[in-house]
């Protein structure tokens, strides 16, 4: 089952090696309480993570401003509880969200195990849609920036995956063609689709464990990487 020809391996950052909903929890609860909000987190968390992860599709489709994605999705989920919180609070959310949330650094499970074996057989790199002024801060807080020779974020590239020139961008920065080169990804339209659109292989990281049927090789732990790769 070993992926043949590969010499360059792109990672997403968020849900594939770095803890993104135990970090923003953890964040969440430290702004919270900054703003003395008597808030349930898990009742919180609950209403928030679908409503994020619509704002986060829209803004991949380009039908939103980062702006709307960062003050948005709270205030739809405060309307959704009931909370009448003020804007002002809204604001310092959303702004104090981004200063602290790289200072969390959870990785997932395996994340460093895994790199560290993949490292003197691959190049290893990063593809990300996360904001520009956070992804690079949370590589080098969680102690994995060493592994990686390349990273594209999507503000960097002009697009955000799935479009085809953040991939482009990417194998245009590490020197590598298409058919030497695998993306390993949580999102299968973001990561996988987008990643065949350039003719990269592509492996699954089936996060959540839906188990749903994809075209292409999949893995729910990241040490399953050691049977493609």
């Amino acid at each position: 089952m070993k992926l043949n020809n590969i010499k360059h391996i792109y990672f997403d950052l968020d849900h594939t090696l770095w803890d993104f909903d135990r970090n923003s929890a953890l964040t969440f609860e430290t702004i919270f309480k900054e703003e003395k909000l008597d808030i349930s987190l898990p009742q919180f968390l609950e209403t928030y993570v679908p409503i994020n992860n619509n704002y986060w599709k829209l803004y991949r489709d380009n039908k939103i401003s980062k702006e709307d994605l960062r003050t948005g999705r709270l205030n739809d989920c405060f309307k959704c509880m009931s909370l009448d919180v003020a804007p002002q609070i809204i604001n310092n959310l959303s702004n104090n969200y981004i200063k602290y949330l790289p200072t969390y650094n959870h990785l997932l499970e395996d994340t460093l195990e895994i790199l560290d074996y993949l490292k003197g057989h691959y190049q290893l790199h990063i593809i990300t849609n996360g904001f520009e002024e956070v992804q690079h801060t949370k590589l080098t807080n969680s102690g994995i920036s060493d592994f990686f020779q390349t990273v594209t974020t999507s503000e960097e590239a002009g697009v955000k995956k799935p479009d085809m020139n953040i991939f482009l961008k990417a194998l245009k920065k590490s020197m590598a063609l298409p058919e030497n080169s695998v993306m390993v990804g949580d999102n299968y339209e973001a990561d996988i689709l987008g990643a065949h659109s350039v003719g990269m292989k592509t492996i699954f990281f089936d996060y959540y464990g839906k188990k749903e049927p994809v075209q292409s090789a999949g893995i729910q732990k990241l040490n399953e990487l050691k049977i493609y790769l």
